[in-house]
């Protein structure tokens, strides 16, 4: 089923320039975007792909507004990426059959949990005792929830996410391994997502924490009784050791790896691949892998590395013209 341009402005605003009664049947990047697609422009460095853009409409912010309209119709925004963003959000509700609600017939849920009424208990769940699962929250398929945890409102679980494992704990006693049993659970907040095959494990004593509008992506792991300070964000096969707190507003990249009993601030975004090994105290862009610091001073130690062979054989040719030294 299509949506009018008239349907898409009337939903989520925006300056239309073009005929409210384009059709719309699909959405697509800029570059692919072909008649009765409608797409989006958010990245300066893709301002060439607009011109010869055969979509429907694209949307542009202000500043790309006569280039935009030079081109065909477009819907101006503050904001495209956001737009876009909303956009998918609405087409998603008009266009995608709405889910159920309730528990499917292969999930296992224990008769002590609590499941509200409007959420979604997907394909060989498994939601054990104490458990609780809030108003309007979805575990896609094969999600496990641990014994008393807790998922608040809005929240989505995707496939293979497990929520209360035991963390690892072991005490060394004479050449072996003792296991500390985990006696925390998990609390989730409100308007979390969880991505694919995330392991989130339960605390030693207290809680593991996921505060509201956290968005883990896949292959996380999370260890016993972190604290994810609300609407942080984290990419795919970042992993982060037991007992570390990260702050409000926080961004890791893919792959980071944070050490345990680290104290991370608010508004503190860590590139790709970093290896935190301390507490980060001042909110700012750290990268790096050799050694954590500030992007910008990061920068300027990565940019001296490379020149370091260079600087090896003009040492070395500045050692070749000097007087020989009897030794």
């Amino acid at each position: 089923m299509a949506l009018d341009l008239g349907a898409i402005v009337d939903a989520l605003g925006g300056e239309l320039h073009g005929e409210r009664s384009v059709a719309i049947e699909g959405l697509a990047p800029l570059a692919s975007a072909g008649t009765g697609q409608i797409t989006f422009l958010s990245n300066s460095k893709l301002v060439a792909q607009l011109a010869p853009s055969q979509a429907a409409c694209v949307i542009v912010g202000p500043a790309l507004r006569e280039q935009a309209q030079a081109r065909g119709a477009c819907i101006v925004a503050d904001d495209p990426y956001l737009y876009y963003a909303r956009l998918t959000q609405l087409w998603k509700r008009t266009q995608v059959p709405a889910r159920p609600t309730g528990v499917h017939a292969s999930a296992v849920v224990d008769p002590e949990a609590e499941v509200h009424p409007s959420a979604w208990i997907g394909p060989l769940c498994v939601v054990e005792r104490g458990a609780r699962i809030g108003a309007g929250t979805v575990l896609t398929s094969r999600v496990t929830v641990g014994e008393r945890c807790s998922i608040g409102e809005r929240c989505t679980i995707q496939p293979g996410a497990v929520i209360g494992a035991d963390g690892f704990g072991f005490a060394p006693n004479a050449g072996r391994w003792e296991k500390i049993e985990q006696l925390g659970a998990v609390r989730i907040g409100n308007d979390v997502d969880i991505g694919a095959n995330t392991c989130i494990d339960r605390g030693a004593l207290g809680d593991t924490v996921i505060e509201d509008g956290v968005k883990l992506d896949n292959l996380i792991q999370i260890a016993h009784n972190v604290r994810i300070g609300r609407h942080s964000a984290i990419a795919g096969s970042a992993a982060i050791a037991g007992s570390t707190t990260v702050g409000e507003h926080c961004t890791i990249g893919g792959a980071a790896k944070i050490t345990g009993h680290a104290t991370i601030v608010d508004h503190v975004h860590i590139g790709g691949g970093a290896s935190v090994t301390g507490s980060i105290r001042k909110a700012g862009a750290y990268g790096g892998v050799y050694p954590l610091d500030e992007f910008g001073k990061w920068e300027k130690s990565a940019a001296t590395l490379r020149q370091l062979p260079s600087l090896r054989e003009r040492l070395r040719a500045l050692e070749r013209r000097l007087p020989a030294r009897d030794e």
